[in-house]
């Protein structure tokens, strides 16, 4: 998911928002022990990003084991997580995440640009509400492939 922010962004993320929705494991669950989230945000980060993260139950695991980390942000609700954000990242499927007003997601991100990392969204709806949309393993629209 990093390379495929970059191959958008550019190597260096310095100073950009980068919303996270979900960091558990799966679902339903507090679960961090082996989740894709904490490769993802050790990369943002690394790489200068400003997070800014929602997850319904995990925020309070993830404060543990990052009680002072610099530019990571746990937020109270989807939209700050993606407010004046240059990418929204898609990691774990909360069915809060499945049908969010998408009108106002466009509005309150800097840039329109989801990576979708359990292909929540259809990518033919994604382009027509204006939204540069990258998922996994599918086609998308205008002939880039998302594998």
């Amino acid at each position: 998911m990093a390379a495929r922010l970059t191959a958008r962004l550019g190597e260096s993320l310095d100073g950009r928002i980068i919303g996270v929705w979900g960091l558990s494991f799966k679902p339903g669950t507090d679960d961090l022990r082996e989740a894709p989230s904490l490769v993802l945000l050790n990369e943002l980060l690394r790489r200068g990003a400003h997070v800014r993260c929602f997850d319904p139950v995990a925020m309070p695991g993830l404060a543990s084991l990052w009680p002072d980390r610099a530019n990571l942000a746990l937020v109270s609700s989807p939209m700050e997580a993606a407010m004046d954000a240059s990418a929204l990242m898609v990691v774990t499927e909360w069915r809060e995440f499945r049908s969010p007003d998408f009108a106002a997601l466009k509005r309150t991100m800097k840039r329109p640009l989801v990576l979708d990392g359990r292909n929540l969204y259809e990518p033919a709806a994604m382009q027509v509400e204006g939204f540069d949309y990258v998922c996994v393993g599918r086609a998308a629209p205008g002939g880039f492939s998302c594998r």
